[in-house]
C-alpha cells in the first residue's frame, strides 16, 4: 500500500513550487497587503496559464482533467507562498459548487471562465460575524431572484460570479448568481488579512438559478464544507512548512553568547513540538485527500481531522515564528506577521476549530 503522491504528482508540485518561488516573493503579497489592488492579477492570470485554476476540471469545460491529488498539492505550494490570489473561493468553493450541483448548461456557461481566470468565483453563506447555522440564512431566492445581503465573503468584492445559499419556500438552496448585474451592489470590508479581500454584497432581485434542488442547498453546503477543508488543509501545511523553515533558518544565523540561538534547549523544544504537529496535520491532510480523491463514505470525518490539525498547526507555526524571531518578530518590516495573518485567515475562512471538532464528535457518533 502506497501512502505517498506519485512522482508525476510530486513534479507537478515541484513546477509550482518553482513558479510560485519565481514569481511570488513575500515580497507580492505586502504589496498588495499595503497598496490598493486587491489580489495580484499578474499572478492570478499565470495561475489560469498554468492550469491550476482547472485542475480538478473536466476537459470538457476547459480543465486539466487531472484530479484531486494534484488540486492539493498545487493548494499547498499556494499557501507557502502566500500568493495572494482568491484561489480558494474560486476554486475549492465557486468551481466545486458547480462541478457538484450545476447542470451542464450552467458548467458549459460558467466554467470556462473560472477556468481561464477571466472571472473569480466567491462563495456566499455568512449573513453576519458570527457562527452560520441552517437558521441564519435569511437571504430569499424566490420567483428566480435573490434578495439580501450577504458578510463577510471572501473575495466577494473582486468576485464576478457567486455561488450563494439562500432560503426558498421549500427550504435551503444554492444559487448561482453574476454578481456584474446591475441589481447586485457591493463594497470592501477590512480584514486581518488584507492580502486577501472580504467583501459585503447587497442583492435587490438579482437573477439568479439553482444548483441541484430545492431543499437540498443544506446539504449540499455541508458536502461542499468537507471537499474545501481537505484543500484547505493542504494550503494551511503549506504555511506551515514555510513559517518553520524560516523560523528555523532565523534561529540558526542569529547568534547570543557565542552560539546559535536554535541550540537553546528553549527553542529547540518550541520548535520540536510544532514540527511534531504539522507532521500530525500531513497525515490528516494525506487521509482526508485520499478520501476527497477516492469518494469515500469517510470523507466526512477525515475533513474534520484535517481541518482542526491543519489549522493547530499553522497557527502554532505563525505564532512561533514571531515568538522566536524575538523583538523584530513583531515589526511591520519582518515577514512574520504575513504568516500569522494567512494562518488566522484559513484557520476562520470555513469556520473555526471548534465547529469542525464538534462536527467530529457527530461524525463518531453516527
Amino acid at each position: 500500500m502506497n501512502f505517498d503522491f506519485s512522482e508525476d504528482q510530486k513534479l507537478l508540485q515541484k513546477t509550482v513550487q518553482d513558479y510560485l518561488a519565481q514569481n511570488a516573493p513575500l515580497s507580492v503579497c505586502r504589496a498588495i497587503l499595503e497598496g490598493k489592488e486587491k489580489y495580484s492579477e499578474e499572478l492570478w492570470k499565470g495561475a489560469a496559464e498554468m492550469g491550476w485554476l482547472g485542475a480538478a476540471v473536466p476537459e470538457e469545460y476547459g480543465g486539466a482533467g487531472f484530479g484531486y491529488l494534484e488540486l492539493v498539492l498545487i493548494a499547498q505550494e499556494i499557501g507557502r507562498s502566500l500568493a495572494p490570489i482568491p484561489f480558494s473561493s474560486s476554486v475549492y468553493l465557486s468551481t466545486e459548487a458547480l462541478l457538484a450541483a450545476g447542470s451542464a448548461e450552467l458548467k458549459k456557461r460558467h466554467l470556462p471562465g473560472l477556468v481561464a481566470g477571466d472571472r473569480v468565483g466567491c462563495y456566499a453563506v455568512a449573513e453576519n460575524p458570527g457562527l452560520i447555522s441552517e437558521n441564519s440564512i435569511q437571504v430569499r431566492f424566490e420567483n428566480g431572484a435573490l434578495t439580501g445581503t450577504k458578510l463577510p465573503v471572501q473575495d466577494g468584492d473582486v468576485a464576478g460570479v457567486a455561488v450563494v445559499l439562500a432560503r426558498a419556500s421549500s427550504g435551503m438552496c444554492l444559487v448561482v448568481a453574476d454578481l456584474e448585474h446591475a441589481s447586485v451592489t457591493r463594497d470592501s470590508l477590512e480584514s486581518l488579512d488584507p492580502a486577501r479581500s472580504q467583501g459585503r454584497i447587497r442583492f435587490e432581485a438579482t437573477p439568479a438559478e439553482i444548483l441541484g434542488e430545492e431543499g437540498q442547498g443544506w446539504a449540499l453546503h455541508q458536502d461542499l464544507l468537507n471537499r474545501a477543508a481537505v484543500m484547505m488543509a493542504f494550503e494551511q501545511l503549506g504555511v506551515a512548512d514555510r513559517a518553520l523553515e524560516m523560523t528555523r533558518e532565523y534561529t540558526m544565523g542569529r547568534y547570543a553568547f557565542g552560539r546559535p540561538i536554535a541550540s537553546f534547549q528553549a527553542l529547540k523544544h518550541s520548535m520540536a513540538d510544532t514540527w511534531a504537529e504539522i507532521e500530525l496535520a500531513r497525515s490528516n491532510a494525506y487521509y482526508g485527500a485520499w478520501a476527497l480523491n477516492a469518494g469515500a463514505p469517510e470523507l466526512a470525518e477525515a475533513a474534520c481531522t484535517a481541518r482542526v490539525a491543519a489549522s493547530t498547526a499553522s497557527n502554532r507555526a505563525a505564532a512561533d515564528m514571531i515568538q522566536l524571531h524575538g523583538g523584530v518578530g513583531f515589526t511591520w518590516e519582518y515577514d512574520c506577521h504575513l504568516f500569522y495573518r494567512r494562518a488566522k485567515l484559513l484557520s476562520l475562512a470555513l469556520g473555526g476549530s471548534s465547529e469542525w471538532r464538534e462536527k467530529l464528535v457527530q461524525q463518531l457518533e453516527a
